[in-house]
């Protein structure tokens, strides 16, 4: 089967565990935005840590939070988090290239850790979470919008079956 049948099969699963929460579809989807925007803004380490909590006071799926801080994971962070860099360098009017962001970056996935994070200079840090605050603030009501309308659609799928 290869690569893209494991695929197809972690996200069949991954769909059929959302399925199984009995909880309404802005719960479920409310969870998946907060890990979302955790996985966006914070880099490795507290994602899952700041996600649960956060899930807990405002009610949301501990399932989801826990999944949607996987967007940056040891395969997406390659692109994620230079592209982050780079955008929240241009908008906080850094001068840094693109070589010196990605040489750094490859520096911090190789080690990943904070200490090599802030060890990376100032501006690089800034360009490092500006860039990811914007990519929450895109991604976290894209990623609520999405799973709501995806639950309602297969629940509503699921009930015609069973008519």
């Amino acid at each position: 089967m290869g690569f893209a049948g494991y695929i197809k099969r972690k996200y069949l699963a991954l769909c059929a565990k959302m399925m199984r929460e009995t909880a309404s579809p802005e719960y479920i989807a409310r969870g998946w935005a907060i890990g979302m925007f955790y996985g966006c803004a914070i880099p490795f380490g507290f994602q899952l840590i700041l996600s649960l909590p956060t899930a807990f006071l405002l009610r949301g799926s501990k399932i989801g939070a826990s999944v949607g801080t996987l967007i940056t994971n040891h395969f997406t962070i390659f692109l994620i988090y230079p592209v982050q860099c780079l955008i929240g360098n241009r908008l906080i009017g850094g001068n840094l290239s693109h070589r010196q962001i990605g040489d750094a970056m490859n520096s911090l996935i190789s080690e990943q850790s904070y200490g090599k994070l802030f060890s990376l200079g100032h501006e690089l840090v800034l360009s490092f979470f500006v860039g990811g605050a914007l990519l929450a603030a895109v991604m976290t009501p894209l990623t609520y919008y999405a799973i709501k309308s995806f639950v309602e659609r297969r629940r509503l799928r699921k009930e015609r079956r069973e008519q």
